[in-house]
């Protein structure tokens, strides 16, 4: 591809989308950082605010199948210009709302506008970039698009000494739809061929490979962007002890991590896969450094507070090595589906435990407005304990095979025990052969 073709496309195809989902990774996390004013505001208690904010995460699931097809048929430039414009719409909307209710439908709204946010970006990617561009392309988008999170600590802090969140609201509303006409306007038309959906859909929920590492990718990614998007600010506050200062500085540093993850874990699989390792492994390391980062974290381990909050930043874009994951599992045609069915769960787990965390926080009273560390340990020990649980399912194919190679070196070493010592030399040089196991893939 021509470097001035290259630059035309970036300009013209790229960069419109990224801001989509840019914006849409600030409205994800900005909750963080404005939870104490929207208490104070509003009058909302600990599971109101984390309904409120992980509304936004179960209409992103609900919404990624349909947005997909929409996709497939429309095109991402009419798609996202169109859902943009609906979450402008719900910007406004939560900018002058006063109630619970209206709130809600805001948040909701939002989270519908973005949906296509990250998806219609890799589509056109791939409609308008070299095949051999496109991971190296996907790992800058998400990189670009997490600087929304960077966005939601230091910078919108400073602004909030101007303004006040309502105002704040209405500024992102007016970006949000700026950038909806600009993708219409600015970005060309390609064509997009017609898809089997209902057999791709079948394809991928039916395969075993799938199941065994949804529940993993989900609770662990799910998890992060729950932690990160709600209820590290809380955590810091009550159980660090942190003012506001140092709460907007950690937040920033944790941003900066989460945008740096994207760019690594791309790196990483790019080259472990190169040495034949798979995106399984790397996926299996991911979940059990999240896992001692919480433990780290509900253990209360004499380590500064932002090591394990930089772990549970950096999951949040593992999205990277789901997806690699998913590439190895099904054919080019079927990857597309595979990764709108995964968000699919992504989303889910992210709703469920940002509302379940503020439900069970909430069975703990506030002294002075702070939760005791107990109901946080309480909290972040469930989720924990099914990312284990999950991480254990994940495994058990690997555990199988471990067994049966350990089951066949015993029965080696039994049988050589009844035979000549000159047949040693016959032993040395056989072969081991394992019984044969579809799920392993390490």
């Amino acid at each position: 591809m021509q470097i001035s073709t290259a630059w035309r496309r970036i300009a013209r195809v790229f960069l419109p989308f990224a801001a989509g989902y840019y914006l849409s990774y600030l409205f994800r996390t900005i909750n963080a950082l404005i939870a104490s004013h929207l208490s104070s505001d509003t009058g909302l208690g600990t599971a109101d605010l984390g309904l409120l904010t992980s509304v936004y995460f179960l209409v992103l699931a609900a919404a990624q199948i349909p947005v997909g097809l929409l996709l497939d048929h429309f095109g991402p430039r009419r798609v996202q210009s169109v859902l943009l414009l609906l979450a402008a719409v719900g910007g406004g909307l939560f900018a002058v709302s006063t109630g619970f209710l209206s709130l809600l439908i805001a948040r909701a709204m939002i989270g519908l506008g973005v949906a296509a946010a990250l998806t219609a970006g890799l589509k056109s990617i791939i409609l308008w970039f070299p095949r051999e561009r496109v991971a190296l392309l996907n790992g800058y988008m998400i990189m670009l698009g997490s600087l929304g999170a960077v966005t939601a600590t230091a910078p919108v802090e400073y602004l909030l000494t101007s303004m006040g969140w309502r105002q704040l609201f209405e500024i992102l509303a007016i970006a949000t739809g700026t950038t909806a006409i600009l993708i219409y306007l600015v970005v060309p038309e390609r064509s997009v061929a017609p898809s089997m959906a209902s057999a791709t859909l079948s394809s991928v929920f039916s395969d075993r490979r799938f199941w065994r590492m949804a529940p993993l990718s989900a609770t662990c990614i799910g998890s992060a962007w729950s932690l990160q998007g709600l209820w590290a600010s809380p955590w810091l506050t009550d159980v660090e002890g942190f003012d506001r200062a140092s709460l907007v500085r950690q937040l920033f540093i944790m941003s900066i991590v989460l945008s740096a993850g994207a760019w690594l874990f791309g790196m990483t699989v790019h080259c472990v896969k190169r040495r034949g390792i798979g995106a399984e492994t790397i996926l299996a390391m991911v979940a059990v450094l999240f896992i001692a980062a919480e433990f780290a974290l509900i253990l209360r381990a004499s380590l500064p507070s932002i090591l394990p909050w930089s772990v549970v930043a950096i999951v949040g874009t593992a999205t990277v090595v789901s997806f690699a994951v998913i590439a190895d599992y099904f054919p080019p045609e079927l990857a597309g589906r595979a990764n709108g069915a995964l968000n699919v769960l992504h989303f889910g787990w992210a709703f469920l435990a940002q509302y379940a965390t503020g439900l069970i926080l909430e069975q703990w009273s506030a002294n002075d407005g702070h939760r005791p560390v107990q109901a946080y340990q309480v909290a972040f020990g469930l989720n924990v304990a099914l990312q284990i649980a999950t991480l254990l399912w994940f495994a058990l194919p690997w555990f199988r095979s471990f067994a049966s190679w350990v089951g066949s070196i015993s029965l080696e070493m039994s049988a050589s025990a009844f035979e000549p010592v000159e047949s040693v030399g016959l032993y040395e040089n056989s072969a081991i052969l394992l019984p044969p196991d579809d799920d392993a893939e390490w």
